[in-house]
């Protein structure tokens, strides 16, 4: 994590330089506040993870001599069989085309994401536990 904040470090640097040649040549104040508020973004995220390099112990990434086995480990768990991420995607299709063809199409769209969010949450959900 120490090198990711240098690197926002840095290119907030570069926004920052940017933002103020932009401003002095162009003098258009959208672009220019644009330029500052990514400045203060990236300022943010930059000091965020020095600082939190700085408590961590230290990873594989910062190590140079460090092999790409070193950094594996369990990514997680993902459901090999799941259908309820494609209810959801298509439930939230509709709901983007109804902003263009017609608010109608949100009725349609609303019960789908529902229920694929419904199934989702509780896909591996077996019911309260009554061992005594």
């Amino acid at each position: 994590m120490k090198i990711q904040g240098r690197m926002f470090i840095w290119l907030s640097l570069f926004i920052l330089v940017v933002a103020i040649v932009y401003g002095v040549w162009s003098k258009e104040p959208v672009g220019t506040t644009a330029l500052f508020l990514a400045f203060g973004l990236s300022i943010m995220i930059g000091f965020y993870l020095a600082f939190t390099a700085r408590r961590m112990d230290s990873l594989a990434q910062d190590n140079k001599e460090a092999e790409v086995v070193d950094e594996a480990g369990e990514v997680g768990f993902f459901s090999p069989h799941s259908w309820q991420p494609f209810a959801l995607a298509i439930g939230g299709a509709l709901l983007f085309l109804s902003v263009a063809i017609g608010w109608w199409l949100a009725y349609f769209s609303a019960p789908l994401l529902l229920i694929g969010l419904w199934g989702w949450v509780f896909e591996y959900y077996r019911g309260e536990s009554r061992t005594q």
